[in-house]
């Protein structure tokens, strides 16, 4: 009765929207004023203490288990909370600890391979034809997922104001999109560089399929393996990945790869609060050793890595678009997934994608393009900001 009451508390304050739960001896409560937006079914009990220590955990694991089922959208439910400031999901104890992590060379490896290795046919469920798994870009309500992500590279490579003939190193360069676009519209002779070997073999694939064999080339190597000096670089969806403790490195890294006037764009998602970027059922389930900067940590290894700061864009409404439209995808081919891998596997991805959605949605996080550059700040590029919207316009 104790259990049942503390419950009750717990979720009477835990979410900004009108909810029911049904706990597990069949009784129904409400919560909130007006008729239910999400209900909530909890068919076994979870021990307190850990739903309080690591709430995103434990609820995450019952409801890959099926201990718990929600009808209705879990992305509302989840914003709701985030929303909230009062709610016991945004009071997580595991972010006062972060635990250590190595991001070794070795580890680091292996903890992308964990998440990207999945499968190129898992990512093809659901991802669009061009295998772009980031933030797309959408510049008008219209673009669908696949002009939306080309939108993105595309505006990626408009701000770095490229010449023919120049040389690209593409950090982090997944299945090869951005690449491609850099050697058939810009003419850059391009390198990308992956830890994960289903995105090399992808990415060898569709060199050959371009015909860019002497055009591009990418590697399987870290980051910190790669040498030489290049005139622009790219990096999009990659810091999240390097960890906290490397994260100075990283930048200065980025640094080292540029010619003295070179140009970077680093693109990523940042945190929009202080403190830890980890949560403990991503960290455990989608990705090991991962890690959200902020933007004051970003600022500070741009500043100390000697990179200066041409322009800062948040794109935080294009990613909750990009994911809603990745879930309505993957909601479509579910029982494909779960045939294959396995319902418990199949439902995290589903509370994963709409999760993102909500933590967007609800500004917990963000993601932003810095436009950095190795000499003075906008060394090369137009004195005005017009330049990085007249190119896309003429063009489309």
């Amino acid at each position: 009765m104790l259990e049942k009451q503390v419950y009750s508390k717990l979720f009477a304050h835990a979410f900004d929207i009108p909810i029911s739960v049904k706990y597990w001896d069949g009784k129904v409560e409400n919560y909130g004023q007006g008729e239910p937006e999400v209900k909530v079914e909890i068919k076994k009990s979870i021990p307190l203490t850990q739903l309080v220590d690591q709430p995103t955990l434990v609820l995450g694991e019952a409801y890959m288990n099926g201990e718990i089922e929600i009808d209705g959208s879990i992305q509302k439910l989840v914003a709701s909370a985030y929303r909230n400031s009062g709610s016991f999901l945004t009071k997580n104890s595991f972010l006062k600890h972060l635990p250590k992590m190595s991001h070794s060379e070795k580890e680091s490896k292996k903890d992308v391979q964990s998440h990207y290795d999945i499968g190129n046919d898992f990512y093809k469920l659901w991802l669009d034809k061009s295998m772009t798994y980031s933030c797309a870009y959408f510049r008008t309500p219209a673009d669908s997922l696949e002009q939306a992500q080309m939108n993105k590279i595309e505006h990626i490579l408009y701000k770095l104001q490229p010449k023919s003939g120049q040389t690209l190193l593409d950090i982090g360069s997944g299945w090869g999109s951005l690449l491609i676009v850099a050697a058939e519209k810009f003419g850059l002779k391009a390198t990308g560089i992956t830890l994960s070997q289903e995105q090399y073999d992808y990415t060898q694939n569709l060199i050959k399929e371009h015909h860019l064999e002497d055009q591009v080339k990418v590697l399987l190597q870290d980051y910190r393996e790669v040498k030489g000096q290049y005139d622009l670089v790219t990096s999009v969806g990659m810091f999240e990945h390097v960890g906290k403790e490397n994260l100075e490195t990283y930048f200065k890294e980025v640094h080292e790869f540029l010619k003295p006037e070179g140009r970077a764009l680093i693109h990523g998602i940042t945190g929009q609060h202080r403190g830890a970027g980890v949560d403990p059922f991503i960290i455990k389930y989608i990705f090991p050793g991962g890690y959200i900067p902020n933007l004051e940590e970003n600022v500070g290894h741009i500043i100390d890595a000697g990179l200066q700061i041409t322009d800062i864009e948040p794109l935080r409404r294009h990613y909750q678009r990009t994911l809603e439209i990745w879930n309505e995808n993957y909601m479509k081919v579910f029982d494909q997934a779960a045939d294959k891998y396995g319902l418990p596997f199949a439902r995290m991805w589903t509370l994963y994608l709409q999760a993102c959605a909500a933590s967007f949605e609800a500004g917990n996080i963000d993601v932003v393009q810095y436009l950095l550059t190795k000499a003075p700040s906008g060394t090369g590029l137009p004195m005005t900001r017009d330049y990085l919207y007249q190119a896309e316009n003429s063009n489309n």
